[in-house]
Parts: structure tokens; C-alpha cells; sequence
């Protein structure tokens, strides 16, 4: 088995949002973007809730069928709430973190309640209207044509597959009492133009967990692998080089 990079996408979109990491990387280190359950053409998730901890289990067995050994685990968003489920479960194989523009507390109760609403919407209307409005994923700056991309992303999405997500983050456990015990080199990156979850969200897991490093990337929303490339590029590779892959 190699060392390589795990990649875990955020909420509503799937893999291919890593196509600007992957594509510079993967002749680099082994690099496997993993598909949560019932996105990006997985199978359907089985019930009507895609837990956390089942969308690492799908993560972890798609970096065992690449044949990663030790890897550095990536989540943006959703994908870092999916990073820490993962850690709990197989911290013997991860080398190191990299925590985007997420956070490591569960939602409050009308959190709960906005997620549960979108899932029921999700469910009677189709994904059409989160197409039309996705929520605050790229800053006002981003280009126009990145803005499609997202939404064309977002409507290849079934809208059962993304309720279940929804769901799966509501009740998602409160992960703030694992920071303190995380032992691996860990990033933690927040973006300045960032409202979905601000920097003030992020920037303190990079505090309670022992020698994380902070980065702040200036121009990019909540989606900052997408608008900053070149900035993310630069930090993720750093951070493996530090956690002894390269």
C-alpha cells in the first residue's frame, strides 16, 4: 500500500470538485477523491439519513480499493465533518489533516431545523431550486463561469442523495471534544470572504488541536479549493510535505 491523499468533498457537490488538486497531484502521490453515498453516481445510500460516519466508511473504502496506506485526509465543508468521523474510526491510517472552511461543532437546533426543511424540499421539489439559489458557496468576486460549473454540479446531484446528506449533518455528532486528542499534523484553512461558515467558525479548531497551523486565503468564498486553486494547491502541498508525503 502508498501514502497518499484523500480528498472529501463538500455539500451540495461531489468529487469532481477536487478536479483542480487532483489533476496537478496525481502524478505526484496518489491521490483518491472519494464520493460520498448517492453522489456523483455512487449508489443510492441505503434509508433516508447518509450519517457522517457512513460517508467516511464509503471515503475509507474507496482509498483501500486505490491501496492507500497512510494518507492525508482533505475535507471542505461537509467534507471535513466527514474528515473527523473518519479519524475516529481509522486514526491508526491518517498521516495528517487538512480542515477547510468547515468546523468542528454540531448544529444548533434551528441549524437542525433549516437543514431538515431543505431536505423535505429536496424530496417534494426536486433539486431545481437549489440550482436556481445555491447557498453562499463563492464570494462576490468569483467568476461567472466558476458559478455555472458549481450549479452544474449541484443539478447533477439526485435531490434524494442530497436530502439524505442534508440529513446525514444534522445530526452529526459535536466533534470539538476530539480536538485535543488529534496528534497528527493538521491545516486548518478558513477563506476571508467565507459567510457560509467564517473564518470565526474555523479559525479556532486551529487553537485546540496540538501544533495546527492556520491559513487564511484572502480572496475565495466557502468553496476555496475551487476559487483560490493556486493558494490551496500551495498550502496542501506544504501540509504533506510536512506530514512526510510527497
Amino acid at each position: 500500500m502508498a501514502d497518499g491523499l484523500l480528498l472529501l468533498h463538500a455539500f451540495p457537490l461531489d468529487a469532481t470538485m477536487w478536479v483542480p488538486q487532483v489533476r496537478p497531484l496525481a502524478g505526484v502521490i496518489p491521490v483518491v477523491s472519494a464520493q460520498f453515498p448517492g453522489l456523483g453516481k455512487n449508489p443510492m445510500p441505503v434509508g433516508e439519513v447518509t450519517t457522517m460516519d457512513a460517508a467516511a466508511e464509503a471515503a475509507f473504502e474507496a482509498a483501500e480499493r486505490a491501496g492507500l496506506g497512510r494518507m492525508v485526509v482533505c475535507g471542505l465543508s461537509m467534507g471535513g465533518y466527514v474528515a473527523f468521523s473518519l479519524w475516529r474510526a481509522h486514526g491508526n491510517r491518517v498521516a495528517g489533516l487538512v480542515l477547510a472552511n468547515t468546523r468542528a461543532g454540531a448544529d444548533d437546533e434551528a441549524g437542525k431545523a433549516r437543514r431538515k426543511a431543505l431536505a423535505d424540499r429536496l424530496r417534494t421539489e426536486g433539486n431545481g431550486f437549489l440550482v436556481e439559489n445555491p447557498p453562499p458557496l463563492l464570494s462576490a468576486q468569483a467568476p461567472g463561469d466558476l458559478g455555472a460549473e458549481v450549479k452544474a454540479s449541484i443539478g447533477a446531484q439526485p435531490a434524494e442523495a442530497l436530502a439524505a446528506a442534508s440529513l446525514g449533518m444534522a445530526e452529526r455528532a459535536d466533534s470539538t471534544g476530539d480536538l485535543a486528542g488529534i496528534d497528527v499534523p493538521t491545516l486548518v484553512i478558513t477563506s476571508a470572504g467565507d459567510t457560509l461558515i467564517p473564518p470565526e467558525a474555523t479559525a479556532p479548531m486551529a487553537d485546540q488541536i496540538p501544533g495546527a497551523r492556520l491559513a487564511v486565503i484572502d480572496v475565495a468564498g466557502h468553496l476555496s479549493s475551487l476559487e483560490a486553486p493556486s493558494r490551496f494547491n500551495q498550502l496542501l502541498q506544504d501540509h504533506l510535505r510536512a506530514c512526510g508525503i510527497e
